[in-house]
């Protein structure tokens, strides 16, 4: 039996991988007629080119657009090395780049979600290339998938691993968001101890976070102390920095607010709004964890930080995948949710100069925020599942 089963498996892989090249050729070809820019990727090059010149990172304004540098210091050092090739090669580097990197992105979401086949991992890869966020990602060039990968990475491997920590905290150097992936762990740990269970292995991953971010951090400051001091002193609470709250792009719930009260600047509603879906969001994605459910319990944490993040763009829900796959069993929900980040719906409502998108209807509303809506009703269905899981072992 096991030498007739061999072929198949060895027809399968060749299949999907074939499938997956095909996709990102097309990918690719589509990308070319569309003449991306690849605005975020000139902004990180200027970024690099100002570390190197030893300029005033935070008085940057790149490309034709003025867009400022945003990310912590670290991240510009990191960006150093994208001054060497020149911006059409540049460009082409980093679209191989990314394809590369959902490829491997997408292989710990399946591993973390409990899927181990080869071919599942091509198959994946091919159709997520074409949802939204993903397309986003590559067309600005950003850093989404790699963050995202180094999380993943860090949270795949077995409890208590050599680098435990190491991927959470160098994401979350490059961008505070995924700093909360450190929060769920130390809170899980805790947690785990209330009751009497061993919470070493989640406090000491969270200890290796905080360690590697404050030591990147650190780090960023000894090369370039006048940026360090701006950026945290300044920078990071200056959100308006990197756009209108209420842009469509703009996927959080803070952006949401913006646009369903018609006013730039939701103030206490965003606030309180953030702080309940934040409590509420850690609470589930917890309980998940401490039930081992690590595939909801770590797409819930993503979505909560996306939710409570002042500005959390389009592109930075190739979380999506992650939080797809960890419903697959449930078709019909996995099947809307994917719906929502393949059909490019938040773009048919009015958008653009003129901040339109303080003037939407109820039907605009609503198509501008569907991400954030996903969002919810992941959180949702993720803390129905845990607690009926825990009354359905408390009674057996």
């Amino acid at each position: 039996m096991t030498v007739i089963a061999f072929p198949g498996v060895h027809r399968r892989v060749p299949v999907a991988l074939g499938a997956c090249l095909f996709s990102f050729a097309g990918f690719w070809i589509a990308q070319r007629a569309a003449d991306v820019s690849m605005i975020d990727l000139m902004v990180y090059r200027a970024e690099g080119e100002t570390v190197r010149a030893g300029g005033d990172l935070y008085a940057l304004r790149a490309t034709e657009a003025e867009l400022p540098a945003t990310y912590p210091p670290f991240a510009a050092l990191l960006f150093t090395p994208l001054t060497l090739p020149d911006p059409a090669s540049l460009r082409t580097l980093a679209t191989a780049g990314n394809l590369a990197l959902l490829v491997v992105f997408v292989g710990f979401a399946l591993r973390i979600a409990g899927h181990a086949r080869v071919e599942t991992v091509w198959w994946v890869a091919a159709a997520a290339v074409w949802c939204e966020p993903v397309w986003t990602t590559l067309r600005y060039g950003q850093v989404n998938l790699l963050l995202a990968a180094l999380v993943l990475w860090d949270l795949s491997g077995r409890p208590g691993h050599r680098w435990a920590g190491v991927g959470i905290g160098l994401a979350a150097a490059v961008k505070l968001t995924p700093a909360l992936f450190a929060v769920f762990l130390f809170a899980t740990g805790v947690v785990a101890r209330s009751r009497h269970r061993s919470g070493g292995p989640w406090l000491r991953h969270a200890r290796g976070a905080a360690l590697t971010f404050a030591g990147a951090t650190l780090l960023a400051a000894a090369v370039l102390p006048y940026d360090s001091w701006q950026f945290w002193t300044r920078t990071v609470f200056a959100a308006g920095r990197v756009g209108h709250p209420e842009d469509t792009a703009n996927q959080a719930l803070r952006g949401v607010l913006a646009r369903l009260l018609h006013t730039p600047e939701p103030g206490i509603w965003w606030l309180a709004q953030a702080a309940l879906t934040g409590a509420l969001g850690l609470a589930v994605a917890v309980a998940a964890e401490l039930r081992g459910r690590r595939g909801p319990a770590v797409a819930a944490c993503a979505v909560t930080a996306l939710l409570i993040c002042p500005v959390s763009w389009s592109h930075h829900w190739v979380w999506c995948v992650p939080m797809v796959l960890a419903v697959a069993r449930r078709h019909v929900i996995a099947a809307v949710l994917a719906l929502v980040f393949f059909s490019y719906a938040l773009w048919w409502v009015p958008h653009g100069p003129g901040r339109l998108e303080l003037r939407q209807n109820g039907v605009e509303l609503t198509l501008s925020g569907l991400y954030a809506g996903a969002g919810l009703l992941f959180l949702a269905l993720t803390g129905t599942e845990t607690i009926r899981q825990s009354r359905t072992s408390r009674s057996a």
